[in-house]
């Protein structure tokens, strides 16, 4: 799978719902899956489920698969692994900065929930995977090429770490929220 660039703010929208956000999140995480499936798993119904698998589906970010042994159940998988956006580009618009501003406090909100489960969990985990948790902040000076450079190190980096960790017992799925903001002063 590869990583799907968003060029407006109708695309960028189409994220823009909580539920269509976690079912993509689902698809692309543990791979096809059907309407009822999808409903079970968030406690919600087929009719909300698979309105919203359409609307993904007119904006390209799932698309319908054949599955081996289910020749009349339609099951989606996710088209891309990742989804990208220029900020400039998707927030030419009112209705595209609103998107992408909703999407970066979901994102906030996947780190404040990872933490909390990281707190509930600790008790049970190896202290090894206790001591790699963590979250860091810093305020360090860049121009925009350098930070633009860190993010692609920092994706290049991951990508060759992925690779290196995909047939080990010893991996987890690990949740990595990053930022890079620029401040005032």
């Amino acid at each position: 799978m590869s990583e799907r660039e968003v060029h407006d703010g109708q695309e960028l929208k189409a994220l823009t719902h909580p539920l269509r956000l976690r079912m993509l999140a689902a698809l692309r995480e543990d791979g096809p899956s059907t309407a009822t499936e999808l409903a079970r798993r968030f406690a919600t119904d087929t009719g909300a489920t698979s309105y919203h698998l359409r609307k993904l589906a007119q904006y390209g970010f799932v698309e319908e698969v054949a599955v081996e042994g289910h020749p009349r159940a339609r099951h989606w998988q996710a088209v891309h692994k990742t989804t990208t956006w220029k900020n400039t580009e998707v927030g030419a618009t009112g209705e595209g900065r609103a998107a992408a501003d909703w999407m970066r406090r979901q994102q906030a909100g996947i780190l404040q929930s990872d933490v909390e489960a990281f707190e509930q969990l600790q008790d049970s985990l190896p202290p090894e995977w206790i001591d790699a948790a963590g979250v860091g902040d810093m305020l360090v000076k860049l121009t925009a090429e350098s930070l633009n450079e860190l993010w692609d190190r920092f994706y290049s980096d991951l990508d060759e770490l992925k690779a290196r960790d995909a047939g080990n017992d010893a991996a987890r799925r690990v949740s990595i929220v990053v930022g890079g903001f620029p401040r005032a002063s």
